[in-house]
């Protein structure tokens, strides 16, 4: 069974640096298009970054050149945020469309993490 796992979150004080991890557990071929994304209280849930299996990137206005989203291999995306503000704050979710095999051959399906809690504050 495919899962995704986030790592990394917690508090951190304004101006300070996170790096979360998203890996992929059970049998899979690979990952295409991933990305995370972050829900606030009260909030909808909002894109953050995405990054395509050919490396191509794309960042939300509010985190752009203050975030790096990569693959750190096969099954691990990074999303490395620097320059933290207390608007970070939120539960971030990581999402990734897997490639797998079945009985028929490859198949690719969309999953998400169990969410992860940054909290920027002093």
């Amino acid at each position: 069974q495919v899962q995704l796992v986030e790592s990394g979150g917690g508090l951190v004080q304004p101006g300070g640096s996170l790096r979360l991890s998203c890996a992929a557990s059970g049998s899979i071929i690979g990952i295409n298009q991933a990305g995370w994304y972050r829900q606030a209280p009260g909030a909808q849930r909002e894109l953050v970054a995405t990054i395509t299996n050919g490396g191509r990137t794309n960042y939300a206005d509010s985190v752009k050149g203050r975030s790096t989203i990569s693959r750190d291999n096969a099954r691990t995306v990074i999303l490395q945020m620097n320059s933290l503000k207390p608007e970070d704050t939120a539960v971030y979710y990581c999402n990734a469309n897997i490639r797998s095999l079945d009985r028929v051959g490859t198949r690719s399906d969309d999953y998400w993490g169990q969410g992860i809690q940054v909290t920027v504050s002093s």
